[in-house]
């Protein structure tokens, strides 16, 4: 029987590596992995997902489906309406997973990052030292997502202040605090905006390291409203 090892071996590899690269497949097309980075944020429905990426339904509703095959989303329906979430925090550990890949081996995706983000002046407050700031009363921490976002989840101790209703609700933040901003992730920029708002309004604000789902692939402390 040794002699037919190799065999099956053969057809082992030929049989899994297939499976392995209907991941790789439906994750490779820049539309779906923004609609992965949407859907880490919070669950949405298909007319949603259309307004924030600027795609037809019909668009979305085809790259869900390719998703969804690969068994990376999940869909609900009630009545008419379909919402969709990831298939689970796997899902949000390998995007994660395969920025980091990208941003290690492109020195585009830096370069572009430079190109769009605002200068950020004393840099980013490590998330390893949120706990410490909040417990010590030294900092308010602003989640500037959509509210729908931080009422699926966000970071324990947050308040929430999205970013098309800083400048009227600027006078909420007290003035003797650093105000740590954070949002959807390393390459969300509604956080660069809070802190360029909050800069010019008189305020010691600051980005967050990182945002969202690097904090809740992370394990440390969230809630939900």
């Amino acid at each position: 029987m040794r002699h037919n090892l190799p065999m099956a071996h053969r057809e082992f590899k030929d049989r899994l590596y297939p499976e392995f690269a209907r991941v790789a497949q439906a994750l490779g097309s820049d539309r779906r992995l923004e609609l992965v980075d949407l859907l880490a944020q919070a669950p949405r429905r298909v007319e949603a997902l259309a307004e924030e990426t600027g795609m037809t339904v019909a668009n979305v509703s085809q790259h869900l489906q390719v998703l969804k095959n690969a068994r990376l989303v999940e869909s609900e329906r009630r009545g008419t309406t379909v919402t969709y979430r990831l298939g689970s925090p796997s899902v949000m550990s390998l995007w994660l997973a395969l920025r980091g890949v990208a941003e290690d081996r492109l020195p585009e995706i830096e370069k572009l990052r430079r190109e769009y983000s605002h200068d950020h002046e004393g840099g980013e407050v490590p998330r390893e030292d949120v706990d410490r700031l909040l417990k010590r009363g030294k900092a308010v921490l602003v989640d500037v997502r959509p509210a729908m976002e931080f009422a699926h989840g966000h970071v324990a101790g947050a308040i929430s202040i999205p970013i098309d209703e800083l400048e009227r609700r600027v006078e909420e933040l007290p003035r003797n605090k650093r105000i740590v901003a954070y949002c959807r992730g390393a390459y969300c920029l509604f956080a660069d905006e809070a802190v360029l708002l909050l800069r010019k309004r008189g305020y010691d604000a600051i980005r967050l390291e990182g945002g969202w789902p690097e904090w809740l692939d992370e394990g440390r402390a969230v809630t939900s409203a």
